[in-house]
């Protein structure tokens, strides 16, 4: 192996040190030699003789005119300016056309300097020996320095996974990648299976952990942009006890909206782990409380509310407000909007506010100001252990903000009124799902004693790339080599998408008829101990365990946190019904009469002026059902 490295490295060397013109000169000097050869063997395969003497003196005039003649043909066909080793469909046209040519004229001066006897057959037999003699010579040059930079770049050896057109293009683009190699294909279609595409063999998926073992397979490139993802799902599940790193080309869609092409590989993102396919949405339900209205969103610097603005920008509201108390997060969203106004070519006003939900004077003035007709309220403190340890703000912000919205929004004649709420709010064991719980009841409250406007709340899980999301926590603990922390390992969780929580949660404000809860379809639940498993195998790693000592990353069980448990769940009771949406339901929950939940909110904002957590949460577990205060629940301002 050692000889066989240290003669690639010599003939790369050598190969190196040719000037761009000296190689030119060299394919130059050896068509030169090859088309005499060409016609000789022209004659030499007709007349079925080695040297035909006769044939060949009448005919030394052709082998005097061919060398120039298909010089001058290759050079005005652009053949010689072909980069070999990248040669292309574009330079085996320029060697088919030049044959031709050269054949074509090759009888009509046999014709015009009488050439007798000349059997018109040859320069037939000329062509297809010239194509073998020309072409073959490039294409084995091509090969031959591929050859050398297998030996000498010592590029990784991958599989592709999917033989159709992506994968096809991949490997391609893989033969001049100066890290990688691909040695085959995988594919699910066995009409495939011991085909050879591109040069490279197609296995079946019952083989491929033999491949990687046997190949030593440095990595699974997945490229099946169109494939649904149930199927991605379960590719991914079949490689995940592999311990190869999986990368993947971009989606269709991503490819379709040009944000990325077949050459751009990338991680395996969670989504592909979860197999979940989007509802398409509902467009009349997108429009109807967006097209041509003012549309305020608070909140809407974090994760879900900016991706709310997106969405709502998207429908061509009439105005659309922003409003956050963080500074960076509100410019952060404005200049997000700025380049997708710029790539949608719109002009809808952006207003950027900073202000607190807690300020009355400043909500109630936002609202006449620009007389908002539609009001998508994001903003909380969602963050579960951080909301136990700062109790009296948590309230304040998830209940108080809530109730001070609603009330500007009922004096202001607002149309409709959405609260972006958790599924933590359903018998809830933590401050957080309390208050949001509390929120959902203030809001249940005014939808019963008024009319004018339209409140609702939307429930629905974890979302896929937010702000404290375990995701991208496991992604840099696993690049940092770990351990990957888990809180327990029973502890199961619903996912969705941003995209598709902010787009479900404008389709489910637009059914609301007052006081509905809105449940989104968030599908399966994912074991997070899996997830993590599958996260550390699929980025190339072992897991590192009693059973596999030698492994490379170690999963920590920290213990549930304050306020934590280990599932959760999307309804109060069991008054739930469909709607006009397939991955919307809604329920009609029990809540407080007005008149108690009024003395509620009174004690607990004494309680909250007091700074009394031990009072705060005695009052949240008379006012929110299933709520059970924590002893770890400690208010670092007491």
């Amino acid at each position: 192996m050692k000889a066989r490295k240290q003669l690639a490295t010599t003939l790369h060397e050598q190969v190196a040190a040719l000037t761009r013109f000296h190689k030119k000169v060299i394919m130059l000097l050896a068509d030169v030699i090859m088309l005499p050869v060409a016609l000789w063997a022209a004659f030499a395969l007709r007349l079925s003789d080695w040297w035909p003497g006769q044939y060949l003196e009448a005919a030394v005039p052709l082998f005097l005119l061919i060398a120039p003649l298909g010089i001058l043909i290759f050079i005005r066909l652009g053949l010689y300016r072909a980069v070999v080793r990248f040669m292309g469909s574009q330079a085996v046209w320029a060697v088919i056309k030049g044959v031709a040519l050269i054949s074509c004229t090759l009888y009509l001066f046999s014709q015009v300097l009488s050439i007798n006897p000349f059997p018109r057959s040859v320069p037939l037999i000329f062509a297809m020996v010239t194509l073998i003699f020309v072409g073959g010579s490039r294409f084995f040059v091509r090969n031959y320095y591929s050859w050398l930079v297998a030996f000498y770049s010592e590029k990784k050896p991958v599989l592709i996974y999917g033989a159709g057109y992506a994968g096809v293009e991949l490997s391609n683009s893989l033969e001049n990648d100066k890290r990688l190699s691909c040695i085959g294909f995988v594919d699910d279609d066995s009409a495939l299976w011991g085909s050879v595409i591109a040069g490279k063999k197609v296995s079946p998926p019952d083989v491929i952990e033999k491949l990687i073992a046997d190949k030593n397979i440095a990595y699974v490139l997945l490229a099946m942009p169109s494939a649904p993802q149930e199927q991605r799902k379960a590719i991914l599940n079949r490689l995940a006890g592999t311990a190869v790193h999986v990368k993947t080309v971009p989606t269709y869609q991503e490819l379709v909206s040009g944000e990325a092409d077949l050459a751009s590989l990338r991680d395996i993102e969670v989504e592909d782990l979860l197999g979940r396919e989007s509802v398409p949405p509902v467009p009349e339900l997108l429009e109807r409380s967006v097209m041509g209205r003012v549309v305020l969103v608070t909140g809407a610097g974090g994760s879900i509310g900016s991706e709310i603005c997106k969405k709502v920008l998207s429908l061509q509201p009439k105005q659309l407000i922003l409003l956050d108390v963080n500074e960076y997060n509100l410019y952060s969203v404005d200049a997000l909007l700025a380049n997708q106004q710029a790539e949608q070519i719109t002009e809808v006003p952006v207003i950027t506010l900073l202000g607190s939900v807690l300020d009355e004077k400043r909500i109630s003035s936002i609202l006449k100001r620009f007389s908002v007709e539609t009001i998508y309220h994001a903003a909380a403190y969602k963050h579960v252990p951080l909301v136990e340890h700062n109790i009296v703000e948590g309230v304040r912000n998830n209940v108080f903000g809530t109730d001070v919205v609603a009330r500007a929004a009922i004096a202001s004649g607002v149309g409709r009124f959405i609260l972006i709420s958790t599924d933590k709010a359903v018998r809830p064991t933590n401050v957080m799902g309390a208050t949001k719980r509390l929120a959902e009841q203030v809001l249940q409250s005014y939808a019963s004693s008024q009319t004018g406007t339209i409140f609702s709340m939307v429930r629905f899980g974890n979302v896929l790339g937010s702000s404290g999301s375990v995701v991208p926590l496991f992604r840099q603990q696993i690049e940092a080599g770990g351990p990957v922390t888990v809180t327990h390992p029973d502890i199961i969780r619903y996912f969705m998408t941003i995209p598709e929580a902010a787009s479900l949660v404008i389709q489910a404000g637009s059914m609301a008829r007052g006081g509905e809860v809105f449940l989104l379809d968030m599908g399966e639940p994912v074991s997070i101990d899996g997830l993590a498993r599958r996260m550390i195998h699929l980025m190339g790693f072992q897991v590192k365990s009693q059973e596999t000592p030698d492994g490379d990353i170690e999963i920590q069980y920290t213990g549930l946190r304050a306020g934590e448990k280990l599932y959760e769940e999307l309804l109060i009771g069991d008054n739930v019904s469909s709607t006009e949406h397939p991955g919307i339901a809604k329920g009609r929950e029990s809540f407080l009469d007005v008149a108690e939940l009024n003395d509620l909110l009174s004690d607990l904002s004494d309680a909250c002026d007091s700074y009394d957590g031990g009072k705060i949460m005695d009052l949240l577990q008379k006012g929110v059902q299933g709520y059970t205060k924590s002893a770890r629940s400690v208010d670092y301002l007491l």
